[in-house]
C-alpha cells in the first residue's frame, strides 16, 4: 500500500506541476495576443492617416502648385500649342477627306 501511495503522489506532483506550467502559457499567451491586438489597431489608425495625408497630397491644386514650382509648367494656352503631325499619318487622312480608298 505504502508504494501504491508513492506512486499516487508523483503522480499528483507531476500533474500539479504541469498544471502550473499549462496556466504560465495561457497567461504568456494571452498576454502576447493582447499586445497584438493593441498593436494592430495602432497600425489601422496609422494606415488611415496616411491615406489621409495622401489624399491632401494628391489635391489637384497641389500637384499643380508643384508642377509650376519646381518643374516649371506652365498651364496650356492656344498662343503656346504645337500640333505635332506625323508623316505616315497625312497621306491617310488626306484619302479619307476626298472620299477614296487606299
Amino acid at each position: 500500500m505504502t508504494r501504491l501511495s508513492i506512486v499516487l503522489l508523483a503522480a499528483v506532483m507531476v500533474s500539479a506541476l504541469y498544471l502550473v506550467r499549462v496556466q504560465y502559457d495561457s497567461r504568456r499567451l494571452f498576454t502576447e495576443l493582447d499586445r497584438a491586438t493593441a498593436e494592430a489597431r495602432r497600425l489601422e489608425t496609422e494606415r488611415s492617416r496616411l491615406e489621409v495625408e495622401k489624399r491632401a497630397e494628391a489635391t489637384s491644386l497641389r500637384v499643380e502648385k508643384l508642377a509650376k514650382d519646381k518643374l516649371a509648367m506652365r498651364t496650356v494656352t492656344p498662343a503656346i500649342t504645337e500640333y505635332v503631325t506625323s508623316s505616315a499619318a497625312v497621306p491617310a487622312a488626306s484619302a479619307a477627306a476626298s472620299g477614296s480608298r487606299p
